[in-house]
């Protein structure tokens, strides 16, 4: 217990920089948290440099700054991202949906963005969906680890798993599926930017969420309060809002 105790110690004087730290050849301290993220555009990307950006990413990177804590942001495939987030104790995850099923297994800060959960489907097929349970006839496609697969899979529907979100959309033109089961952030405009607009359209919002930075539950809660702090404090000063507009002119390229 006392060995523990010293290692939760040290952690805590770690990341919140009030003990020894290695620094790099130019005397930084080097990173303590080590952020993961998914590609999904606008929220998460890498732009022409290889730097990860994008809305989410930029408010993640401005708690941390302000909190004052070293880190890395690393882009992975979600699966990967996620279950490391489980597994190692300097490690958090974003834009991880904050559900029941998930509440204990991480410490959260944020929120730092909302989306819908919308059925997809394409504009040439008729749908009356107007509740969840209607969509149970259906093949509905999802991808592999994220919430609305674990969502719909545990109430029985009928899930079409894909590596990755951007497949979906492929999958329900070529009729390989019925509906796409998308989170979409309020107002995107991420049909129209991917030439999608006119070919698929949403016929049910099935589910409204809050998106979160996931922390490791070894995290230690002084900082994840201090993290929750940096955000309130941003969120106040209207530091948020600017990097959402900052992105109002994002334009993705058209999915292949």
């Amino acid at each position: 217990m006392q060995i523990r105790q010293f290692r939760y110690a040290a952690l805590v004087a770690l990341l919140l920089g009030a003990g020894p730290a290695r620094a790099d050849a130019a005397g930084r301290r080097v990173a303590a948290l080590t952020i993961m993220t998914e590609s999904a555009a606008p929220s998460s990307m890498q732009d022409s440099a290889g730097q990860v950006i994008g809305i989410s990413t930029d408010k993640v990177r401005a708690t941390l700054e302000r909190a004052a804590l070293a880190y890395t942001i690393e882009l992975l495939p979600w699966k990967r991202a996620y279950a490391a987030a489980r597994e190692r104790p300097d490690a958090c995850v974003y834009a991880t949906s904050r559900t029941p099923e998930r509440e204990q297994l991480f410490k959260w800060v944020g929120p730092i963005d909302s989306a819908e959960w919308v059925f997809m489907a394409r504009a040439n097929r008729r749908f009356d969906l107007r509740t969840l349970d209607d969509a149970r006839p259906y093949r509905i496609g999802t991808y592999n680890g994220d919430a609305r697969d674990q969502f719909l899979r545990s109430r029985g529907f009928r899930v079409d798993s894909a590596p990755n979100d951007l497949t979906n959309p492929r999958k329900l033109l070529l009729g390989r599926i019925d509906l796409w089961a998308a989170a979409l952030r309020v107002g995107t405009p991420v049909l129209q930017q991917n030439g999608w607009a006119g070919q698929i359209v949403p016929v049910l919002v099935f589910n409204r969420v809050d998106v979160f930075l996931a922390c490791n539950r070894a995290v230690p809660d002084e900082v994840i309060a201090r993290l929750n702090g940096a955000f309130a404090a941003l969120e106040r000063e209207g530091a948020m809002r600017r990097i959402e507009r900052a992105y109002d002119h994002w334009t993705a390229r058209p999915a292949k």
